[in-house]
């Protein structure tokens, strides 16, 4: 069996592992970086699709209100290393960054790949040493961490250990779980885990596949009145259901029992407006047939879903429309309801919810408060936030973070 030794071990070559390698390394730590794929940032390489939305150009108060869990937990972390700082981090390495719509920022080129080969290139500068091999657990006596064997046999003896594997979405990428196990084998609790940011199911959708709606108002709710999500964007239909930054937002707020998705088709129209519309277009169309009126509001592979919700037959003619049914008709256009039959599989979530929770770990270092040198970053933990960023500007904050607290651990400030 071969050993080998270092100030500080890292499990993960993702956002948040070379990020923790980065920063334990400025403070003169010898760091060993343990990737289990051929290639650090598997993951990386797919986010923003492709592109790599590095994070959101906003001020860490927005940062926090758009996470989902356990937002005031990132609050010292996202502060230490807020959305300006990394991207001045960035640009020192070389890669030019462009902001977008909603403040998504991303690099020039549109390649995600250079934010990796920028992080490769500061990870050698700094020498950290990689190696590919997969964590297989954590070596520890009397609660505190003592390093990592490898799936190899290897055991990576060290003062501190980083855990920054990632959740369960996109398995292939290496987001197998493995840290979950880790972290609960000295005691860490693990919070439920399930996709977020995930497509949902839904049935009556496969006509409408490839359609996307922009400026459209969708709200979740669950069994109770009040919504669990409200907000106004873009959607998309699929042969299983509903996609789009909307829908995937939403999905971050499912929870127990049945949900419904309603989407108002025209939220800058008020009943009262939208009711004005509809009797224009119908008395201008009045001896066309129904059908073919409602092209003209909405598109048309949309249009047999609202005639069939509404009661109404599509072959009438515009001027037989009873105000009954005319009012129907407005009602389904306002809020045309979309059972949730459940979300997709984790593995096509974006991210993971659920995890370590929150309250084991000091939000000051990342530190474990269960077992002595270890931390925690990135996915791994029971926290989780919108698109745009936000889910990346964690990750770099949590690494940067438990990489400097780790660097402490071991003496070096």
């Amino acid at each position: 069996m071969k050993n080998q030794s270092s100030d500080i071990i890292v499990v993960g070559g993702g956002a948040a592992g070379c990020m923790a390698a980065l920063a334990a390394a400025s403070r003169g730590c010898s760091v060993t970086l343990l990737e289990r794929n051929p290639k650090l940032g598997r993951k990386l390489y797919i986010t923003g699709k492709g592109r790599c939305n590095l994070t959101n150009r906003t001020s860490v108060q927005e940062c926090v209100a758009n996470t989902v869990r356990n937002g005031r937990f990132l609050t010292s972390a996202l502060t230490q290393f807020p959305p300006e700082e990394l991207m001045a981090f960035f640009e020192g390495l070389g890669v030019k960054l462009k902001t977008e719509r909603g403040d998504r920022v991303f690099p020039q080129s549109d390649r995600s790949a250079d934010v990796i080969d920028a992080l490769l290139s500061a990870l050698r500068r700094a020498r950290v040493s990689i190696h590919q091999d997969r964590a297989q657990s954590l070596l520890t006596e009397e609660g505190r961490v003592l390093g990592i064997k490898g799936e190899r046999g290897t055991e990576y003896r060290c003062k501190a250990v980083v855990l920054a594997t990632g959740g369960l979405s996109y398995p292939a990428t290496g987001s197998t779980g493995d840290g979950y196990a880790m972290a609960g084998s000295v005691g860490h609790t693990i919070q439920p885990l399930r996709g977020s940011l995930v497509p949902l199911e839904a049935e009556e959708c496969a006509p409408m596949q490839g359609l996307s709606l922009r400026n459209v108002a969708l709200t979740l709710k669950g069994s109770g009145k009040k919504p669990l999500y409200q907000e106004q964007g873009e959607l998309l239909f699929t042969h299983f259901g509903l996609s789009g930054p909307l829908v995937l937002s939403a999905s971050a707020h499912l929870g127990e029992g049945p949900h419904t998705l309603y989407i108002d088709l025209k939220p800058a129209l008020d009943e009262e407006t939208l009711d004005r519309r509809l009797v224009r277009e119908l008395t201008e169309g009045a001896n066309k047939s129904l059908c073919h009126v409602l092209e003209t509001l909405e598109p048309r592979s949309l249009v047999p879903l609202l005639l069939k919700r509404s009661g109404i037959s599509g072959e009438e003619k515009a001027n037989s429309l009873t105000r009954a049914q005319r009012r129907k008709l407005l009602e389904t256009m306002k809020a045309l309801a979309f059972p949730v039959t459940g979300p997709r599989p984790v593995k096509e979530a974006i991210i993971t919810a659920g995890g370590v929770t929150v309250k084991e770990v000091s939000p000051k270092d990342m530190s474990s408060k269960l077992c002595n040198g270890l931390y925690l970053a990135g996915e791994i933990l029971d926290v989780d936030a919108y698109t745009g960023g936000f889910n990346l500007q964690i990750a770099w904050a949590t690494g940067r973070l438990a990489g400097l607290g780790a660097a402490s651990c071991c003496g070096k400030e």
